[in-house]
């Protein structure tokens, strides 16, 4: 899971899921351009927002009362916040996956996302900020080009932070998650989850619940966080006393770096190194089995049929083979290391993380130009 929520968190608090949601003190202009901006947004996705309320659906006003009891929330305000939610009639089809078969391009998905516009957007964004990337990378060990990948990937920079009611997302893929996904029960169950989060940070903020806007999954702001994330791994990292996600990069930069750290980042860990196949010794079949998890030592690795070369060689910590289909053409690989493994836990896909790494590496390639 952008730009006209308000993301504006107490400082002591927002590190639990609870954390309570106060408004940034905004002027009578940037109010007005927020109202602008979502009453377009409103109208761009009436459609969307076309299906009935929950209002009347016994399932949702039955969560709506586990979580005012589970969460100690006033049961009415809960009711009235779900019960107002709009089921998005479109979404639903957006969570299934592609059909079985369909071919994976790895250049086709990289140039989604590898492209001038995204570089050059790269580039202003690093230098405008680059005494907070500098002072992320001190702090936590995640460098520079990882952080402007992520937000790059995400949303352009804040260009792109989505146009979908929170609560209407969320309450469609909490109620409604289409039943003919493989993993129906378990996604359903995670929107739920993100649903009570949101509502138990929106309880305690002056804000209305059904302005704030984002993926059509439910992920706000410029880094995407899903509600739960939010709570948990935003920092409030220019100490104004307010997370803000959606205006302040600093507080961006600061969150994406910690959103890592958290997963396992390791400073000063390469996620990539090249790998060949000794073709006479090769085992793909079980160097592929873990999937994108760091299994094997090098030892192991090569012991396979990988061939690693320089500092890959005398690596000491566990690999996982990376294969990334190019449709009819031959795969592309990549030995990858934890890191690599750390940044799919943004997105469990080898082809976002290496989206990721690529921009970051385009982007300050650029730079140094």
């Amino acid at each position: 899971m952008r730009r006209l929520i308000s993301l504006a968190l107490p400082t002591a608090v927002c590190l639990t899921v609870a954390c309570a949601a106060l408004p940034a003190v905004a002027s009578p202009k940037a109010k007005a351009r927020a109202n602008a901006k979502t009453a377009v947004a409103e109208k761009q996705s009436t459609a969307a927002r076309g299906g009935p309320t929950y209002a009347t659906r016994d399932d949702a006003m039955q969560f709506a009362d586990e979580v005012a009891a589970r969460r100690k929330l006033d049961p009415d305000w809960v009711r009235t916040t779900i019960g107002g939610a709009r089921m998005l009639t479109n979404v639903p089809r957006l969570m299934l996956p592609a059909p079985k078969g369909s071919p994976k391009n790895w250049a086709a998905y990289r140039a989604r996302f590898i492209d001038p516009v995204r570089i050059a957007a790269g580039v202003r964004f690093w230098r405008n900020n680059a005494d907070t990337l500098a002072r992320a990378e001190a702090d936590f060990g995640v460098p520079a080009e990882i952080v402007v990948g992520i937000i790059g990937v995400e949303t352009i920079y804040g260009r792109n932070m989505g146009s979908f009611r929170v609560i209407d997302a969320l309450s469609t893929l909490a109620f409604d998650f289409p039943q003919a996904h493989p993993r129906a029960t378990e996604r359903q169950a995670f929107f739920r989850d993100e649903l009570e989060s949101f509502l138990s940070t929106e309880s305690r903020t002056h804000e209305d619940p059904m302005r704030p806007l984002g993926s059509y999954a439910g992920a706000m702001g410029m880094p995407q966080f899903m509600p739960s994330s939010l709570a948990k791994y935003a920092v409030d990292y220019d100490g104004d006393g307010r997370i803000d996600l959606v205006n302040n990069t600093v507080d961006v930069i600061g969150s994406v770096a910690n959103y890592f750290k958290a997963f396992g980042w390791k400073r000063g860990m390469p996620s990539t190194f090249p790998v060949r196949f000794d073709e006479a010794r090769l085992q793909k079949a079980t160097l592929l089995a873990p999937d994108i998890v760091p299994t094997f030592g090098a030892d192991s690795f090569v012991a396979a049929g990988a061939v690693l070369d320089g500092d890959a060689a005398s690596y000491k910590g566990l690999l996982a083979l990376i294969e990334l289909q190019n449709g009819a053409d031959a795969p592309s690989y990549v030995a990858g290391t934890q890191n690599f493994y750390v940044i799919t836990r943004y997105n469990w896909s080898s082809y976002y993380a290496m989206s990721v790494l690529d921009l970051g590496r385009e982007v300050k390639a650029a730079m140094e130009q």
